[in-house]
């Protein structure tokens, strides 16, 4: 999972980066609202902590230019402020939740993971194709009936390939997916990370094609032209 910062109190974002890497998630931190309008639009992220109070421009404005622009990703609001018109304002604006300051880490953690298991199963909680089932809910996938043990890195490359299945993903949006600003993922690695995969699901009937000079494709081979 890859979430977005913006947070303008380094102490705190430094120590929610600590948190969520321990639990295998990727966190991109920005300080500032104005960036954060391009990263959306660049970046492939599961969810938004979204400080209301930064210097350059009002987190709720933020959210307002956010949802006018079609971005739907989940928004969980972070704030000192503990008035009541404010947590109305950022949830009428579109935010999923919203948690005042201070707050207690499992708490906060626990929300996140709610705002994605809720967004993923908006989705579809369990998806399958052919021999493949992926619980995104249960974070469970079988092949053929026998459990895939998968990396995190696996897992999301999985699933990214899963949810766009018949269509083509592109190497650029795969790496996105996998990366971090400070721990950018190369074209070449996802390479490395596709041969991998493909080795965990040799012995079934999905494969993953590669769509030369575009990217990579998830299908079932007994569905699949000849040829």
């Amino acid at each position: 999972m890859r979430i977005l910062l913006v947070e303008d109190d380094a102490m705190l974002a430094d120590g929610l980066r600590e948190a969520f890497a321990r639990l295998g998630y990727g966190v991109d931190h920005l300080a500032r609202a104005e960036p954060a309008l391009t990263a959306v639009a660049l970046h492939d992220f599961d969810l938004l902590l979204l400080d209301i109070g930064l210097p350059d421009m009002d987190g709720l404005e933020l959210l307002r230019r956010l949802r006018a622009a079609g971005h739907r990703l989940p928004v969980l609001m972070l704030t000192a402020r503990d008035a009541l018109q404010d947590r109305v304002a950022g949830l009428n604006l579109g935010a999923d939740d919203y948690l005042v300051k201070p707050f207690a880490m499992p708490e906060l953690i626990a929300r996140v993971q709610a705002l994605v298991r809720r967004s993923q199963s908006n989705a579809q909680s369990v998806m399958t194709l052919g021999e493949l089932v992926m619980d995104i809910a249960a974070h469970q996938a079988t092949l053929g009936g026998q459990a895939l043990r998968l990396t995190k890195r696996e897992w999301t490359l999985l699933e990214r390939l899963l949810l766009a299945a018949p269509r083509v993903l592109s190497k650029q949006k795969l790496a996105d997916s996998l990366s971090q600003w400070d721990k950018e993922i190369t074209a070449n690695a996802v390479e490395i990370y596709v041969s991998r995969l493909r080795a965990k699901l040799e012995h079934g009937t999905v494969l993953i094609r590669t769509v030369h000079g575009i990217g990579y494709r998830l299908e079932d081979a007994r569905d699949a032209p000849a040829g």
